[in-house]
């Protein structure tokens, strides 16, 4: 590999590919068939209004289809070149030099490829570029990860730990001076970032965090102790995000413990890490505990307010979710890639099996998958480059969805080559809904919005939303403030939810694609018709069972079965041989 670097990394091989695709024609004069002049304004002014959120005023008993209908395009002509001047270099890079087998049995990234993924810029996307950066939009950031995750999701991972929430804190929440101090040398590679929240008596529960940061009697720094499990970059990074408990006194005197987000540095000394974690896949991304013993932090490297590192926390996660969304979708894109070459290729029985029902379901799911996944992680990416202030339940759903369809489609592919969540952010949604009665009115529509080719796509899916507003108001009549306990329930209320979503999203795409008469746009419209379908069956289904009496008592039965395989640790029933 070291033949590599000196003849394919070179600075000078870089930026003139960076020269030829700026010069190439297509890159200049043509506008992307979806590249729309004139946008919304005024995004930025609901931050003191009500949310404009989909999801969020699903739950309260709203239909707002500002943010998702018409699919959003926010990216000027400048930006649009930029972009593809960066989008056909960074595919070739990582055909020509990076191995991600060799990364796999490494279990690290190759030195190679690392050091081209600085000369690139790669670390620091969204960066402004007075710090280093490359200042991405999150638009653009989304496409150019988008190419990593087809190529080597592994190498994502460590790039996505490193910026979407390594230092995202730093750059949403730091002083101009802690910028200026980290920035540069994060945004180069020089050094590495990684947020570290998690530990082994908190995972989803970041609040019972027992890692403790306790301020000098002299105010200038804080001693940091406590460990961090399962932490991307967890081993190579040198800047760490941390949250840890402090004392913080009330306006009433008491003194209360509670969450602060800092920026340690593993300079200061006692910052230790464990080896890396052995894992199944994924593995040349560093996986390891990262241990804080008596370590020195100056009282300046407090991230955002004192006390307030659970917002820190919180809005980060929100910030970087819909890059896993983009990264899975281009992993989707490369694996549907070489089912597809197989299944066209090899025969059965007489025949090409991609001729077979069977196999020609399992391909049109997965294109279908797919679909929602990528409209998914643009209207999100439009959505935050929009400023829209609430687009969290988006950016959840987006990533939940992803990870499934990326499970599904995986497990898909297997089936063909060979033939032998968290969705706490959603439930609490409705918890705020818990003494308002839902008041969706009858009668919504799509018309004028929606491409008249998807009427019936748009019927479906206010049906769903009429539904999903029964259905809720109904859990909040029969159960009250006591509706966050009945995770039975909720459960299928969030499935609902994100099918709910997921329709509107490919609709607004589809239609779009027709009206704008894009060459693919009857295939998009088959993708959008036949998901539209599905998931409306699966919504119906699913808030079907939140009111049926006998799903109620199978949800009491199944909370019966359960406690008595815990009780017993493990299986209860009697073997049928009797011993």
């Amino acid at each position: 590999m070291l033949r590599l670097i000196s003849t394919r990394l070179s600075a000078s091989w870089w930026r003139q590919l960076w020269a030829q695709a700026l010069a190439t024609p297509h890159f200049r004069l043509t506008s992307p068939p979806y590249y729309i002049t004139h946008q919304k304004e005024g995004y930025s002014s609901q931050a003191n209004k009500e949310s404009t959120s989909f999801v969020m005023n699903l739950f309260n008993g709203q239909f707002v289809p500002d943010n998702v209908f018409p699919f959003p395009s926010v990216l000027s002509m400048e930006q649009m070149q930029s972009l593809q001047a960066l989008v056909d270099p960074c595919t070739r890079f990582f055909k020509e030099v990076n191995d991600p087998a060799e990364n796999e049995k490494l279990e690290s990234i190759e030195t190679a490829t690392l050091e081209g993924l600085k000369e690139m810029g790669a670390f620091g996307l969204q960066v402004p570029e007075e710090l280093g950066g490359i200042g991405l939009t999150n638009t653009q950031y989304a496409r150019v990860v988008e190419v990593v995750g087809v190529h080597d999701l592994g190498v994502g991972i460590s790039l996505g730990a490193h910026q979407s929430i390594g230092f995202k804190g730093i750059l949403l929440f730091g002083t101009q001076s802690q910028k200026e101090k980290y920035l540069p040398k994060l945004a180069s590679g020089e050094t590495m970032a990684a947020f570290c929240l998690t530990e082994p008596s908190s995972g989803s529960d970041a609040a019972s965090i027992k890692t403790l940061a306790e301020l000098s009697e002299c105010g200038k720094f804080y001693t940091l102790n406590g460990g961090k499990i399962w932490i991307s970059n967890g081993g190579t990074a040198e800047i760490f995000t941390v949250f840890a408990k402090t004392p913080v006194k009330e306006p009433t005197g008491e003194v209360k413990d509670q969450i602060s987000a800092f920026i340690v540095e593993r300079a200061f000394g006692g910052v230790t890490s464990g080896p890396p974690e052995k894992k199944m896949g994924i593995k040349c991304s560093n996986t390891a505990e990262v241990h804080f013993d008596n370590v020195k932090v100056p009282a300046e490297n407090l991230l955002g307010e004192l006390g307030k590192g659970f917002m820190v926390a919180v809005n980060i996660l929100n910030n970087g979710r819909f890059g896993m969304a983009s990264a899975l979708a281009g992993t989707m894109r490369g694996v549907i890639v070489k089912a597809v070459d197989h299944a066209a290729n090899r025969k059965q029985f007489g025949d090409k099996i991609s001729n077979y029902g069977a196999i020609q379901e399992k391909i049109a799911r997965m294109a279908m998958l797919h679909y929602v996944t990528e409209s998914m992680a643009y209207v999100v990416s439009a959505n935050m480059d929009m400023k829209v202030p609430d687009y969290k339940l988006e950016a959840s759903i987006s990533k939940i969805f992803a990870s499934y369809a990326g499970v599904q489609l995986k497990n898909l592919r297997t089936t063909i080559m060979n033939p032998s969540g968290k969705t706490e952010t959603i439930l609490k949604a409705i918890g705020m809904r818990a003494k308002r009665k839902v008041g969706i009115p009858t009668g919504l529509s799509l018309e004028g919005i929606v491409h008249p080719g998807l009427d019936n796509s748009a019927y479906l899916v206010t049906k769903a939303i009429d539904l999903f507003g029964e259905a809720v108001e109904s859990l909040l009549l029969k159960y009250g403030e006591k509706v966050t306990e009945q995770q039975f329930h909720l459960k299928r209320v969030a499935d609902a939810a994100i099918d709910i979503y997921a329709m509107a999203v490919v609709i607004s795409r589809a239609s779009r694609s027709l009206s704008l008469g894009q060459p693919t746009a009857e295939h998009e419209k088959l993708l959008c018709q036949t998901w539209s379908h599905e998931a409306f069956e699966r919504v119906r289904e699913n808030l079907r069972a939140v009111k049926s009496s006998t799903w109620n008592q199978s949800f009491a039965n199944m909370k019966l079965i359960s406690n008595a395989v815990v009780q017993n640790r493990g299986i209860l029933a009697t073997h049928p041989l009797g011993f």
